[in-house]
């Protein structure tokens, strides 16, 4: 049974994003895709993602998130991906983007997360925090804090998009996380592009030198799944495995896992 910190789940007062944070005036539902492992076939995670209630793309929700209400946004996107996780007897990894600079002080922020992983039974050994990487933060020691933080609390970290933006590698050096994900820019036609080949090998010796797994995202081909599965790299996210799946777990067809 999961045990979670009681200090933290029964909140005495609030910080300054519970106090300031405008309610939210519209709605949103989740998408979940699966990030599988080639080495035995099997699903190690499911991302979620944002959605309009019915379905629409991340964007007609994104676009209604300003400063005053993405506090609130950002944490009812961590406890309703659980609650829909936990719906859909998910028993894998959970991956939950997360918006920094919505962050005041992690050890008060994340109490309705716990709360939500408690409520739903949800183990928190299981999920995973990702930070955009193209995601403009405000202070990036304040960054690596909540990392830490969130590290101690059982949680694991990964950098999202990793490569797509001027900071990755400043990032790295500051913390290491539990996994990257290569940005899809990087991946597309990776088969083809020499270029684009030896920066992935080099990426792939760094993490590995640095206990960071690499998770590759954007998989559209066979080309680009085996030229990354020879490079080391297992853990694979994209159309080729499945696509987004609203309100449910997609499945992973035979074919996919071919060589």
């Amino acid at each position: 049974m999961t045990k979670f910190p009681t200090s933290l789940t029964s909140p005495k007062g609030g910080c300054q994003g519970c106090q300031q944070s405008e309610p939210l005036d519209f709605d949103f539902a989740f998408a979940y895709q699966p990030i599988v492992d080639l080495r035995d076939q099997s699903v190690f995670a499911h991302e979620a993602l944002v959605r309009g209630v019915a379905g629409e793309g991340a964007l007609s929700v994104l676009n209604q998130v300003t400063e005053d209400n993405r506090y609130r946004f950002d944490q009812l996107c961590r406890t309703r991906a659980i609650e829909g996780a936990a719906s859909l007897n998910m028993q894998t990894h959970l991956s939950i983007n997360f918006l920094p600079n919505a962050v005041y002080r992690p050890e008060l922020c994340i109490r309705s997360t716990l709360e939500a992983a408690r409520k739903h039974n949800f183990p928190i050994d299981r999920l995973i925090f990702e930070t955009l990487e193209i995601e403009h933060v405000d202070n990036y020691r304040h960054l690596t804090n909540i990392l830490r933080e969130y590290r101690e609390f059982g949680f694991k970290t990964a950098i999202d998009d990793f490569g797509a933006g001027y900071s990755g590698l400043n990032l790295l050096a500051d913390f290491q996380p539990d996994l990257i994900k290569l940005d899809m820019a990087l991946i597309r036609d990776v088969d083809q592009d020499r270029v684009r080949q030896v920066i992935v090998r080099g990426i792939v010796t760094m993490c590995a030198e640095l206990d960071v797994t690499v998770i590759a995202e954007g998989i559209e081909s066979a080309g680009e799944r085996d030229f990354l599965a020879d490079c080391g790299i297992f853990l694979m996210q994209g159309y080729w495995f499945a696509r987004p799946a609203f309100k449910a777990l997609a499945q992973v067809p035979d074919e996919a896992w071919k060589r």
